[in-house]
């Protein structure tokens, strides 16, 4: 079986990274992770790093702007062969040039039910402020226009009159953690680029 060859974009703990790298131990998963890229030092490099997996880090501060950077992350991609490129928790805006390279080729997991709170890494403190009572995860093709690619996949959670930031972050990246992976198995069996 020939597995999709997928490239994920990290900055923080990694926990959706290790999701996929639990998916991927099952021998019939039709995927797997070539390559990590980060945009700074975090947790989520050493899960990769444990799981043998190609890893680099890519800091705005060695590059003259975010376009010299994304290009250089765009390089290592192509480098492993990527086919499908994965935003998990990573918290900076793709340029144009790598949003145009892997056009239909990018998905993003982003914690609240799309189009609300769009565009902002508060969406859990945003949910809770506006009194909503559900919100969820979206995992959504990545185009020029944040958060506003065509949705594949949404799962609902409650909100409790009781939830703090913590609480509601904590059952919703429960749901990510199942969500991310089914969708990376549908994606590998479709053909790309997905229809933007």
């Amino acid at each position: 079986m020939t597995r999709l060859r997928v490239g994920v974009l990290v900055s923080g703990r990694g926990s959706n990274l290790q999701a996929l790298i639990e998916a991927m131990k099952d021998p019939l998963y039709p995927a797997r992770v070539v390559v990590v890229c980060a945009n700074r030092d975090c947790a989520a490099l050493e899960l990769a790093n444990k799981a043998g997996i190609s890893h680099a880090t890519f800091r705005l501060a060695d590059y003259p702007d975010r376009k010299g950077r994304d290009l250089s992350m765009a390089r290592k991609l192509r480098l492993h062969g990527v086919e499908l490129v994965v935003c998990a928790g990573y918290d900076a805006i793709l340029e144009r040039g790598f949003t145009r390279e892997f056009a239909g080729r990018i998905i993003n997991i982003h914690p609240s039910l799309l189009p609300q709170f769009a565009g902002t890494m508060d969406a859990v403190a945003m949910a809770l402020e506006a009194r909503v009572t559900e919100t969820g995860c979206t995992v959504h093709v990545v185009t020029k226009d944040v958060d506003a690619g065509p949705i594949l996949a949404q799962r609902r959670v409650e909100v409790r009159p009781d939830d703090t930031v913590e609480t509601l972050r904590e059952r919703i990246q429960a749901e990510e953690h199942t969500l991310l992976p089914m969708v990376v198995k549908q994606v590998a069996g479709q053909a790309l680029p997905l229809t933007v």
